[in-house]
């Protein structure tokens, strides 16, 4: 009978607790997702194994140029350098861009063994000897090293780690179409940026002006460049809608594209709109 009581005593104190979040707002229960802070839990069952290089400088960001197309977007905020080129599992013939992983290394007494995240924005094509390879940037194989050991830790050769795949979250960005340089008005070409979420695109689609229910199915061209070819002009302003590979989420970004748009411009969403 006691323990009973106190089965039902603990019942009651949770069902208090979760009324409470709710009435004072879940923001102030649950913390929001950032890139680059660690999970909560700290258990290694949900980790698998996979092994590590780097290229680039040991403090660089890789490459200027990269598979995904980010050019030198990748050494600045939020991506901040911390990078990676992803063997054939996770660059995915492009559609691994912008997917975010935790990545932390306890094979060697440099290894902090504290996960950091890095982005999938490169490939590694030579990367076949694990079924799962991340070729990180220096500065992203070096923070996976205890303070004053990264150049150490850089000198082990392939590194076994452990990685597990997290939800992206870009502070303060939205996403964003940078317009290939070939497009005009018959054949448009964009390289999607922040995406939030898997990080990951399954499909991308496009609505023109005066045209509020007819959705276009776009190719993917290469890394995280998508394109469509159409016979008569585009008529701006021009709608994109993005859908993440695994979840199917959707991002809505309404007239992101301009009337009188530019080859080379970059266009920012207002708002990221999940379906």
């Amino acid at each position: 009978m006691a323990v009973l009581v106190i089965v039902r005593y603990y019942m009651i104190v949770n069902l208090l607790f979760a009324l409470t979040c709710l009435l004072l707002n879940l923001t102030h229960c649950f913390s929001p997702k950032k890139l680059n802070v660690l999970a909560v839990t700290t258990s290694n069952s949900d980790w698998s194994i996979a092994g590590a290089t780097w290229y680039g400088d040991p403090n660089g960001y890789g490459s200027d140029g990269g598979a995904c197309g980010y050019g030198t977007a990748v050494a600045q905020p939020p991506f901040s350098k911390m990078v990676s080129a992803g063997g054939t599992s996770l660059f995915k013939s492009g559609k691994g861009c912008g997917a975010c992983y935790q990545i932390k290394c306890t094979s060697k007494s440099e290894c902090s063994k504290n996960p950091v995240t890095v982005v999938i924005t490169d490939e590694c094509p030579g990367c076949v000897t694990e079924s799962v390879h991340f070729d990180l940037s220096g500065t992203a194989f070096g923070a996976m090293a205890v303070s004053g050991q990264s150049s150490q830790l850089r000198g082990a050769g392939v590194l076994e780690i452990l990685y597990r795949k997290v939800e992206c979250n870009y502070v303060g960005k939205t996403v964003t179409f940078q317009v290939d340089e070939g497009s005009n008005a018959n054949y448009f070409a964009a390289l999607v940026e922040y995406e939030d979420g898997d990080g990951e695109i399954g499909r991308v689609e496009l609505k023109q002006a005066l045209d509020s229910d007819t959705w276009i199915s776009m190719s993917h061209l290469w890394g995280a460049v998508w394109k469509l070819d159409v016979s008569s002009p585009l008529r701006a302003p021009l709608s994109l809608r993005v859908t993440s590979l695994d979840s199917g989420e959707t991002v809505v970004a309404t007239d992101v594209i301009p009337a009188g748009w530019k080859p080379g411009a970059k266009y920012k969403s207002n708002v990221n709109f999940q379906v």
